[in-house]
C-alpha cells in the first residue's frame, strides 16, 4: 500500500519512539520506511542512540556506523521474514561452501539492492554530508584472494536476486588478505584488520554455536544391536561460533545468510593454571583455537601452515554440515531425505573434506548405514573445479590425515576400496586406470588427491568456461569423464551487474536508464535494444564522455597515491588481477619494454601514448610472482622519469588491489589484458567486469575470452597467439624459448636490457631468476607468444587513433555481455544440478 505522511507534529510523536495511525495516515516504521523524512530521522537517532555522539561532534566514521546500521534495520525486516518463510515452505536450500568471500564493501551494494541508494544520497545532502566521502570509510573485508572468492559473492547477490533460498557459508578470518604495500618495489604484507572497529553488518549467534573435533583416535565398540561401530576419541574440541551477515537481492524481499564461523575455545580460560602462576598455559587453549579462523589461507610452505590450513577447511566444512543437519531435523523426523532438501556446493577443492565428514556425520553420529548414507552423500553434493593445472589441485599427506583427522583418513579408506572395488568390475586387468583414479596417490610420500574424492562423492562435476570444462573431460580429469560422463556440466561463470556496472559505473547506468529503464539490471540481455544507438553520433559523444570522466576519476586517484601524473587521452591499457606466472604480467612488461627500447632508439617516434597500470597481490611464498612486481615497479621507476620518454608512456602499480579499488578500475579502462597461456586460465571473471564496462580485450583463446570474442563478435576483440592445442602440440615437440631469444631481434634486445641491470641499478643478478626461466625453461610460453603479442598490441593502437571507430567496438562490448551476468550462472546451477526453485518473499504491511 502507499503510505502518506502526517503533519510535523505526528513527525515528533514518531521521533519520541509513539506509532500511530490517524483515520487513513499512517505513520512509517522508523526501521523500516523508505521516505525522506524518515530516513533522515532513522540516520540521526542511530548517530545520536547507537554511536553516541551528535551530529556537530560526529567523524567521517560515525556517519559511516549511523548509515550502515540504517541500511541494516531495512535489511533485517526482509532477512528475518525470509528465514521465516524458508523454515515454513521447506523448500529445498542451496548451501554454498567456500574457503573465500570476497565481498567487496556492503554499504553501497546494500543501499543499491534496497532500491534506496538515490534516496539515501540527497537524504545525506540535505544533512550537508556526501555520501561518496561516507562510503569510503568502510574497510573491505578480505575475506578472499581473487576470482574464487568474488565469484562466490557474486553468486550469494545473484542467488538472493533470483529468490532462490540458500546460505554461504564460509570462515570469519580475523586477519583477511594481507594488505599489500609496495616498498622499494617490493611488495609486503601487512597484517589486514578489518575487525578492529567491529562490523555493523554481522549478527553472532552464539546460541547456535557447534563443536568441531581434531585430531585423537579411534576405537571400535558394538552397539546394543550388535553392529560394530567407531567412535572419534578427538585430542582437541574447536568451539565454532556463527556470524550471520544478511545478503539482499537487487529489488526483491529475498535477503539470504552469509554464515561465516569463527573458531573458539570450548574452555577460554583456565583458571587453575593462572592461580599456580602459568599465565600462558591459562590462556594457551584459547590461543591454540582462535588460530584456526586467524588468517586467510597461512603459508602452506612449513608443516605447521600445511596443518593449519587443512584444520580449517575441515573446521568450517564440520561446522556447516552440522548446521545443515540441524536445521533440517527441526522440522524432519530423520535424515532419509536430506538430499531432497539441500544441495551443497563445493566451490573447489577447499571443502572437499565434506564427502568424508558427511558420510561421518551420517553413519557415526546419524546412525545410518553406509549404502543409504553414501547414497545421500553423493546425491546432496556437486563440485565445482577451478584448475586446468594438477599441480594446483589440492593433495594432502597422508600422515597429516592421521594426525589431525584419523576418523575421516578411515572413511576415505573405504570410499576408495568401495569405489576401486567398482571400477575393477567394470575394467578389469586396468591397473594404469585404477591408479588415476584412486583417491589416494601412492607416491613416498602417500597423499589423499581430494579433487578425485569430490569426484566420488558428488553426483555432478562442472568446469567454469567451455574450454576449461572440455579440458577437464579431455585432460586434467579425464578418467573420471570417461568413467561418468553424465557427471560434468559446464557453467560458465558470471558477475553481478548491481555492482559491476550500477554501483561502479553510475553514470554509464544513468545512460541505460534514460533509455531503457532499469529491467537491464535484472536481465542484461535487455542491453541489446541499445544497439541501434551505435550509428547514432550523439550517443557515441556521450559514452566517450563517461569513460572520459571515468579515467579522469582514475587518473586523479594514481596522482594522490602514486603521484604520477597520466594522460588521460592515452590508452589506459589495464591487467589487475592476481600475479601468477601463467597469467603472464611479465608478457606485458615485455611490450612495455620494447615500446622504449624503440623510444631510446628514435627518441622522435610517433607512437600512441600508453598508460600501464597494474594491480594484484602475490602470495607471500611465491617468489617469481613477487620478483614480476618488482620488476614491474623497477620499470615504472625508469620510463617515467626518462625525459625521451616525454610521457608517451606511463606505467603504474596500483597497492592493494581489492574490489573497491576494482570498482574504480574497470569503467576507466580502454584496454583490458587477458594474456594467459591458453589452457591454463580456469574462467576468469575480470575479463568480464571489464567488457560490461565498455573495455576492449586483448587475449589469447583462453578461459571465458573465448565465449567473450563470439558474445562480442570477433572484429571486436583483440586475438594473439597460440591456442590450447597449440601450446600442448609445441610442448610435446619440445619447446626451445632460447631459439625464440636468438632469432627475434627485439626480443633479444627486451631481455638482454633486463639482463643487464638496466632497471635494477646496475645489479644484473636481481631479475637473473625471471632472464633463466624464460630462457631455460619458458613454462608459460612468453617467448613463443611474444611476436604475435607486439603485432596485435600495434593493431590495438592504430584501432585507437580512429576515435569514432573505436568507441563503436566499445559500445557493442557492454552491450553484449548478458551471457556473463552470474544471474544466468546461477539459473543454469538451479535447473540443471541444483534442482531449486525460487521463493517469494511477502512481507507484512
Amino acid at each position: 500500500m502507499e503510505n502518506t505522511y502526517l503533519s510535523q507534529t505526528a513527525t515528533n510523536f514518531s521521533q519520541d519512539g509513539i506509532q500511530s495511525v490517524a483515520g487513513n495516515i499512517q505513520i512509517e516504521d522508523d526501521r523500516t520506511g523508505m521516505s525522506p523524512d524518515t530516513l533522515k530521522r532513522a540516520f540521526l537517532d542511530n548517530l545520536f542512540y547507537i554511536q553516541g555522539i551528535a551530529q556537530e561532534q560526529a567523524a567521517p566514521y560515525d556517519y559511516y556506523l549511523a548509515l550502515a546500521y540504517t541500511v541494516r534495520d531495512r535489511l533485517l525486516h526482509r532477512f528475518i521474514k525470509t528465514v521465516e518463510t524458508y523454515k515454513k515452505r521447506q523448500e529445498k536450500l542451496v548451501c554454498y561452501l567456500s574457503a573465500e568471500f570476497l565481498m567487496g564493501r556492503y554499504l553501497g551494494n546494500n543501499m543499491v539492492n534496497l532500491g534506496m541508494y538515490e534516496e539515501m544520497r540527497s537524504t545525506l545532502a540535505d544533512l550537508g554530508l556526501d555520501i561518496d566521502e561516507i562510503l569510503e570509510q568502510e574497510p573491505d573485508p578480505g575475506l578472499g584472494n581473487g576470482g574464487l572468492g568474488r565469484l562466490a559473492a557474486c553468486f550469494l547477490d545473484s542467488l538472493a536476486s533470483l529468490e532462490i533460498p540458500a546460505i554461504g557459508y564460509g570462515i570469519r578470518y580475523e586477519f583477511g588478505i594481507f594488505y599489500q604495500v609496495i616498498k622499494d618495489g617490493w611488495q609486503v604484507e601487512i597484517p589486514d584488520n578489518w575487525l578492529r572497529f567491529g562490523n555493523p553488518w554481522e549478527l553472532p549467534r552464539p546460541n547456535e554455536s557447534v563443536e568441531v573435533k581434531l585430531g585423537g583416535f579411534t576405537e571400535t565398540y558394538h552397539d546394543d544391536k550388535g553392529n560394530l561401530k567407531v567412535h572419534w576419541v578427538p585430542e582437541r574440541t574447536i568451539l565454532a561460533v556463527p556470524y550471520d551477515t544478511p545478503v539482499p537481492g537487487y529489488k526483491t524481499n529475498t535477503v539470504n545468510p552469509l554464515r561465516l564461523w569463527k573458531a573458539e575455545a570450548s574452555e577460554t580460560f583456565n583458571f587453575e593454571a593462572f592461580n599456580a602462576g602459568q599465565y600462558d598455559r591459562a590462556v594457551a587453549e584459547k590461543i591454540d583455537a582462535e588460530t584456526i579462523s586467524k588468517v586467510l589461507y597461512p603459508n602452506d610452505n612449513t608443516p605447521a601452515g600445511r596443518e593449519l590450513r587443512l584444520a580449517q577447511q575441515y573446521f568450517f566444512v564440520s561446522a556447516s554440515l552440522q548446521d545443515l543437519i540441524r536445521i533440517h531435523l527441526r522440522t524432519h523426523n530423520n535424515l532419509d531425505d536430506f538430499h531432497e532438501k539441500a544441495a551443497i556446493q563445493l566451490n573447489d577443492t577447499h571443502p572437499a573434506v565434506a564427502v568424508a565428514e558427511l558420510m561421518r556425520l551420517l553413519v557415526d553420529e546419524h546412525g545410518l548405514d553406509w549404502a543409504k548414507a553414501w547414497n545421500i552423500t553423493q546425491k546432496t553434493l556437486a563440485y565445482t573445479n577451478h584448475t586446468l593445472m594438477p599441480e594446483a589441485l589440492e593433495r594432502w599427506s597422508v600422515s597429516l590425515f592421521e594426525k589431525l583427522l584419523p576418523r575421516h583418513l578411515e572413511i576415505i579408506g573405504l570410499i576408495n576400496f568401495f569405489f576401486l572395488e567398482d571400477v575393477r568390475t567394470w575394467f578389469p586387468e586396468n591397473d594404469e586406470l585404477v591408479g588415476k583414479l584412486s583417491i589416494f596417490e601412492e607416491l613416498v610420500h602417500k597423499q589423499i588427491r581430494m579433487a578425485n574424492l569430490a569426484c566420488v562423492g558428488s553426483h555432478a562435476i562442472n568446469g567454469v568456461a567451455a574450454l576449461h570444462s572440455d579440458l577437464l573431460k579431455k585432460d586434467t580429469l579425464r578418467e573420471f569423464a570417461l568413467l561418468w560422463p553424465d557427471k560434468f556440466f559446464n557453467k560458465t561463470n558470471g558477475v553481478t551487474p548491481r555492482r559491476w556496472i550500477l554501483l561502479s559505473n553510475p553514470k554509464l547506468s544513468a545512460l541505460y536508464h534514460e533509455k531503457i529503464g532499469d529491467g537491464w539490471l535484472k536481465d542484461l540481455n535487455l542491453l541489446r535494444q541499445l544497439e541501434g544507438y551505435v550509428e547514432d553520433s550523439e550517443f557515441r559523444r556521450r559514452w566517450r564522455d563517461i569513460k572520459q570522466d571515468n579515467k579522469q576519476s582514475l587518473a586523479t586517484y594514481i596522482l594522490k597515491t602514486r603521484n604520477i601524473e597520466v594522460d588521460v587521452n592515452s590508452i589506459f591499457d589495464v591487467q589487475v588481477k592476481r600475479i601468477h606466472e601463467y597469467k603472464r604480467q611479465h608478457l606485458a612488461v615485455l611490450h612495455i619494454i620494447t615500446l622504449y627500447n624503440r623510444i631510446k632508439q628514435n627518441p622522435n617516434l610517433d607512437i600512441v601514448p600508453r598508460t600501464f597500470i597494474f594491480g594484484g597481490k602475490a602470495a607471500p611464498g611465491y617468489f617469481m610472482a613477487k620478483l614480476i612486481i618488482k620488476l614491474i615497479n623497477s620499470v615504472a621507476d625508469v620510463v617515467n622519469k626518462d625525459p625521451d620518454v616525454r610521457g608517451r608512456l606511463k606505467v603504474v602499480f596500483l597497492p592493494n588491489f581489492n574490489v573497491s579499488l576494482g570498482q574504480r578500475i574497470y569503467p576507466a579502462a580502454d584496454l583490458s589484458e587477458q594474456i594467459s597461456t591458453a589452457g591454463k586460465e580456469a574462467s576468469g571473471t575480470g575479463n568480464m567486469k571489464f567488457a560490461m564496462n565498455g573495455s576492449l580485450t586483448i587475449g589469447t583463446l583462453d578461459g571465458a575470452n573465448i565465449e567473450i570474442r563470439e558474445e562480442a563478435g570477433f572484429e571486436n576483440f583483440f586475438l594473439f597467439g597460440l591456442t590450447a592445442e597449440e601450446v600442448y602440440a609445441l610442448k610435446r615437440d619440445g619447446y626451445d624459448p632460447m631459439k625464440y631469444y636468438l632469432l627475434n631481434r627485439e626480443l633479444k634486445g627486451v631481455i638482454d636490457r633486463i639482463k643487464s641491470g638496466y632497471f635494477s641499478h646496475g645489479d644484473r643478478d636481481l631479475f637473473q631468476p625471471i632472464v633463466d626461466s624464460l630462457l631455460y625453461d619458458d613454462q608459460y610460453l612468453l617467448l613463443a607468444d611474444y611476436q604475435a603479442y607486439i603485432e596485435c598490441q600495434e593493431q590495438v593502437s592504430k584501432a585507437y587513433t580512429d576515435q569514432e571507430s573505436w568507441t563503436r567496438m566499445s559500445i557493442l562490448n557492454a552491450l553484449r555481455m548478458a551471457k556473463f551476468s552470474s544471474d544466468r550462472t546461477i539459473w543454469e546451477y538451479c535447473q540443471e544440478i541444483w534442482n531449486v526453485k525460487p521463493v517469494r518473499i511477502e512481507l507484512n504491511d
